[in-house]
């Protein structure tokens, strides 16, 4: 009976040991499983800050792209407030030329001419042109047709006389012409 007693005794004591080993194991896997729960979500943390970085970057680089090309603009374009202003002056020039020429008047409008010489000078050295009108097609991006004739000697959407002198600024149009377009 000792020897059965003794037998059981050790049988348990096996028993136990396997339990504790299965349950260190149990642990193990378990501790394991954490650990990679752990790097599974820093791996993904760190994806999501890669990718926030990435479009950041990018943006910077679009408004570094932007901010450059509107200094360009600007220093391209620097003149046009002025120009804006003198247009006007320029419009009245030109009326004032076409007043009729006669002995009274001819000191006053050779003054006129050289004066209004000098401001297109003054205007084209800065890049400002007047926009080509009578006979050319109508185009709305530079023209602005205020009537439409029927007139069989011009072609069909051709500018048939220009009202008031259209300006461009380098490549862009300060201002449209003013023009009667046939139909």
């Amino acid at each position: 009976m000792a020897e059965k007693q003794e037998e059981k005794q050790t049988n348990e004591e096996v028993k136990e040991e396997e339990i504790e080993i299965i349950e260190d194991e149990q642990e193990e896997s378990e501790s394991k499983s954490e650990h990679e729960e752990q790097i599974e979500a820093l791996t993904k943390e760190k994806d999501d800050i890669y990718n926030r970085l990435l479009r950041i970057q990018a943006e910077y680089d679009n408004f570094k792209k932007r901010s450059q090309k509107e200094k360009e603009a600007d220093r391209k374009y620097k003149s046009q407030d002025i120009v804006n202003d003198l247009l006007p002056v320029l419009d009245n020039f030109e009326r004032a030329l076409q007043v009729e020429k006669s002995e009274e008047t001819a000191g006053l409008i050779d003054g006129i001419s050289m004066v209004y010489r000098q401001l297109q000078e003054a205007l084209t050295n800065h890049g400002v042109e007047p926009i080509d009108t009578e006979g050319q097609e109508f185009d709305p991006n530079m023209h602005h047709a205020v009537m439409q004739v029927e007139d069989d000697a011009f072609e069909p959407n051709h500018i048939v006389e220009e009202l008031q002198k259209g300006y461009l600024l380098k490549d862009r149009v300060i201002r449209p012409a003013m023009v009667k377009v046939n139909k």
